[in-house]
């Protein structure tokens, strides 16, 4: 067990063959399931949940531990985290806001209120399409700002693209400060989602 444990891609593995057996445990004896459009919503919203636990755990991440560590860490060993974290960071960060938004697009087409959601419950009654309407916005904005503005700026900030130095500190301040709307809005887009799931 503890050569799987050492090992990230056998540990995830192993998660996934227990999520699998689980799955087809819950799935054949749990009742009258089928495929259906409850499932692929079901599934759909399983995905969503996964990546959006991994984009805003990462958006806390850079918030709450790396951005206010880099003062603290010598400048000699700055690099390591430029050139090796940050990278692997940002490719995990990207994608995840990306699934993310896909899938929960999905999740509300399945379920017939993307339309509704999309215009915040204006004409359908307010409350829940409000609710999850207002989440959905937040999140399309928080991913926009992920691939449109903190990517692109990362790139120079972390010597991907070639730029004099005045460019490269002004990158870092726009895609720090643009990481701090995210987290800004990370709260209120989660709380709608969950007030639309729970509440209504």
């Amino acid at each position: 067990m503890v050569s799987i444990l050492q090992s990230l891609g056998k540990t995830i593995h192993l998660s996934l063959a227990l999520t699998v057996l689980l799955f087809v445990g819950l799935f054949y004896f749990g009742g009258n399931w089928a495929f259906d459009q409850l499932f692929w919503s079901w599934f759909f919203r399983y995905l969503h949940v996964l990546s959006g636990i991994m984009w805003i755990g990462l958006l806390w991440y850079l918030n709450f531990v790396q951005i206010p560590s880099m003062p603290k860490i010598p400048d000699e060993q700055k690099p390591a985290i430029g050139k090796v974290i940050a990278p692997t960071v940002l490719f995990w960060f990207r994608w995840a806001a990306l699934a993310t938004i896909i899938t929960g697009l999905v999740v509300a087409t399945l379920n017939g209120y993307v339309h509704e959601a999309m215009t915040l419950g204006i004409g359908a009654g307010g409350g829940k399409n409000t609710a999850i309407g207002i989440g959905m916005w937040l999140g399309i904005i928080m991913a926009y700002n992920v691939w449109f503005i903190i990517w692109p700026n990362q790139k120079k900030a972390l010597g991907m693209i070639e730029v004099d130095p005045e460019q490269k500190a002004k990158s870092a301040k726009t895609a720090m400060l643009t990481s701090r709307v995210n987290t800004l809005l990370s709260l209120p887009m989660l709380l709608s989602m969950v007030m639309a799931q729970n509440l209504y």
